[in-house]
């Protein structure tokens, strides 16, 4: 198990990103978080399998069908013990 905090930008705001993605990581068994920043990327936090969170990072640089993703940073940390996948 390991915890990625990934930084999204372009149009990710009001485009369902964020839905999206809590739809995609229940799918896929991750846990964590979304949340639209005030610079107008979202931030996700995501834990999971290996291979769960490499097919999450994927969906990220999609993003939803109304999305335009610009740029997908990530960077992996400990474990913290999220419960379900929230939007925020």
């Amino acid at each position: 198990m390991e915890r990625l905090k990934i930084r999204v930008t372009g149009k990710v705001q009001g485009v369902y990103f964020r839905d999206n993605a809590r739809q995609r990581a229940d799918r896929l068994g991750i846990r964590g978080f979304a949340r639209n920043e005030p610079d107008g990327s979202v931030y996700i936090e995501a834990e999971g399998s290996k291979e769960a969170l490499e097919q999450f990072l994927t969906w990220c640089h999609e993003g939803s069908r109304e999305a335009v993703v610009e740029n997908v940073e990530h960077s992996r940390h400990e474990l913290l013990g999220h419960e379900g996948f929230e939007v925020r």
